[in-house]
């Protein structure tokens, strides 16, 4: 499951990063519009997919619920960029877009977000090894 939770932050890095490509389609071009929307719902749904990576990754793997808390943050934040981006408040709608990409490759570059905690001594009479804690 760690491995879909990186792959889904990976996709969700590069999900924002076409999403402020086609926002420069959007200043050029008369399809402009419609691709933005496309790359924004787009973000969209690949952020819902991470809240539920970071859930499965939690809950039958194992790991650490902290992905789910920046996962639930991020899905928040494009949230209020969709609803910033329709109401076309651009003076908020562009800084929270590069927050946005900075945050998600922040989340990517996280090696801890997406590993699996640490195994534990499988006899109780022994600790567990160094290598392990």
């Amino acid at each position: 499951m760690a491995t879909f939770l990186r792959f889904t932050i990976g996709l969700q890095t590069l999900a924002v990063l076409l999403s402020s490509i086609t926002a420069g389609l959007l200043l050029t071009t008369p399809n402009g519009h419609s691709l933005h929307s496309a790359a924004a719902y787009t973000v969209f749904v690949v952020a819902m997919v991470h809240v539920l990576a970071a859930v499965l990754a939690w809950r039958p793997g194992g790991g650490s619920p902290r992905p789910i808390v920046s996962a639930t943050v991020f899905l928040g934040l494009v949230l209020a960029q969709v609803a910033l981006g329709i109401a076309h408040v651009t003076v908020v709608h562009v800084p929270l877009g590069v927050l946005l990409f900075g945050a998600s490759l922040l989340q990517l570059s996280r090696r801890s977000a997406c590993l699996p905690p640490p195994e534990r001594s499988r006899r109780p009479d022994r600790p567990a090894s160094r290598v392990a804690a």
